[in-house]
């Protein structure tokens, strides 16, 4: 009876009209942000010259990017649970302390990183890039480019950390409103640069680095206004809290581990095909290398099919990984409540939503990959090159999106869902490993032509891997949340209390609990456990 009494309450913290507003301006925010990349990849592939070279180097370096830019994240990530959870405990001093520390940390942070990227340029080039030359156009064109694009990090870091605390406070608009503003200044300064002034790559990088600043600041400002929720100001007088910090950093270094070392996964694998030299067939007579004798050119067909195929599957996942986002504010602040109930109901919710998304966006890029892959037009490959190259984009996307549509909400999903109830140490154990076994050990196999006897797939190796570390991390984060052991990280559900408290007749549960004694609860909790060395 109890039970029923729960099920039918009508839980109003997110409407579903909230929920809209809230998801849909981020999906289309993400579209636009990862529209930089992209419209970088088409108007360089497209420009006159050396476009095969100028599109697998700006490929090539938006992966190292990708690297910085969810270590970044996952700075603002940690910063933002607690918010989250502190809006929607209501405790306002804990959600503006912890939104102040994670903004300076993360600008310290990007500072650093940005000196250290333009100080090591050559030799991170060439640790990750071994396979390229030094003497290379592409090789150039890299460096170049990671010089001029390394330099916007600051600006990276300041827009995420900035959009992070404007999502928890529901202004989702205002960060969509800022990415739009973003891709729009990239096009056209990369209509400029490239066509108009020739600059070549360094006219691309130049781009992004102007189209990243001046969205940064304008977040900035919206942020110190005096009618948010949480409002931040970065020139106010400000003294650091060593206990606030441990508090973001025990959040925000396992996040930062698993987004990192992800990214370096994907990483690796576009090397383990850009590096392949088969010279039997891959599938439908790719060969990897095809040689124009007549220029004396090698045409990679494999590592640019691969590269194009990535810039549309990062455009499919949008909407998925826009759910995922979302589920920082609602399931955070679903937490600060204390009600595991509401907490329960708003994860069904999610997942719903992210099926239904997810499912209807990787149907469109299956029915359109066709017409969508043609839009990268070597302008350096003869006609037969360039059909390869699609064709090789084409297989790897027909199989991924079809798998995506089952697995990309478990396993994405679920684990950002986690993270909004603190448990961030299992999600960076599940995904470094199933990254490791699935993503580059399969791969790996699947794709070298290094030792006799193994497939030799090419790209379609690549795409095999990443989607056997989809399905291995849908079954490590699904089981993590049935079996309810998430409740001991988020500091939802203590057993011992709730037996007392109904042996003495008492009805307040944990439910009741005021969010913001559930919150420090949490903190302590996870000191313990990091004393005893982990879950």
């Amino acid at each position: 009876m109890e039970k029923a009494e729960r099920q039918k309450k009508n839980y109003t913290l997110f409407t579903g009209k909230q929920l809209l507003w809230l998801i849909l301006p981020i999906i289309i925010e993400q579209i636009f942000s990862s529209s930089l990349g992209f419209i970088d990849s088409i108007m360089v592939s497209n420009m006159p010259g050396d476009s095969t070279s100028a599109s697998l180097a700006v490929t090539n370096i938006d992966y190292m990017n990708n690297l910085i830019i969810q270590l970044f994240s996952a700075f603002a990530t940690g910063g933002a649970i607690i918010t989250s959870q502190s809006l929607g405990a209501k405790d306002s001093d804990s959600a503006k302390s912890s939104a102040k520390h994670m903004l300076m940390i993360v600008i310290i942070a990007s500072f650093v990183i940005a000196a250290l990227s333009i100080a090591l340029n050559y030799p991170l080039l060439r640790l990750l890039y071994s396979d390229i030359d030094p003497s290379t156009q592409t090789f150039k064109f890299q460096s170049i480019y990671f010089y001029i694009t390394a330099a916007s990090f600051p600006f990276i870091g300041l827009f995420n950390a900035c959009a992070a605390l404007l999502r928890v406070q529901r202004k989702s608009v205002v960060t969509m409103s800022s990415a739009a503003i973003s891709c729009g200044l990239n096009a056209g300064m990369n209509a400029i640069f490239l066509f108009v002034a020739k600059l070549g790559v360094m006219g691309a990088a130049l781009a992004t680095l102007i189209c990243r600043a001046i969205p940064a600041v304008y977040m900035l400002i919206i942020l110190g206004g005096k009618n948010n929720a949480v409002c931040v100001r970065i020139f106010e007088k400000f003294r650091f809290d060593k206990q606030m910090i441990k508090k973001i950093l025990r959040l925000a270094i396992p996040a930062g581990i698993e987004s990192s070392l992800f990214q370096l996964g994907k990483l690796l694998t576009s090397t383990f095909v850009n590096v392949g030299c088969y010279i039997q067939p891959v599938l439908d007579g790719n060969g990897l290398q095809v040689v124009e004798d007549g220029v004396k050119k090698t045409i990679n067909v494999q590592a640019l099919g691969n590269s194009v195929a990535n810039h549309v599957n990062n455009y499919a996942s949008m909407v998925g990984s826009g759910v995922g986002t979302a589920c920082l504010t609602v399931i955070g602040q679903s937490v600060g409540t204390g009600d595991v109930d509401q907490c329960k109901h708003y994860m069904k919710k999610m997942f719903l939503l992210s099926y239904i998304a997810n499912t209807v966006c990787a149907a469109l890029f299956l029915g359109f990959s066709m017409f969508i892959v043609r839009m990268w037009n070597f302008k350096d490959v003869t006609p037969d090159q360039l059909s390869l190259i699609h064709q090789t984009a084409l297989n790897c996307l027909y199989f991924c999106l079809s798998v995506q549509i089952v697995t990309y909400p478990l396993s994405f999903t679920t684990p950002a869902i986690l993270k909004a109830t603190s448990d961030v140490k299992y999600v960076m154990f599940s995904a470094v490993i199933s990254m490791f076994l699935m993503r580059v050990g399969l791969a790996f196999i699947l794709t070298t032509d290094k030792i006799a006897g193994l497939p030799q797939l090419g790209a379609f190796g690549y795409w095999i891997g990443m989607c056997s570390d989809w399905v291995l991390r849908s079954v490590l984060f699904l089981s993590r949340l049935l079996t309810g052991k998430w409740k001991k990280s988020s500091g939802l559900f203590k057993e011992p209390a709730e037996v007392i408290a109904a042996a003495e007749g008492i009805s307040s549960t944990v439910g009741e609990c005021s969010g913001k004694e559930l919150i420090n609860e949490n903190i302590a909790n996870t000191d313990e456990t990091d004393e005893n060395g982990g879950n």
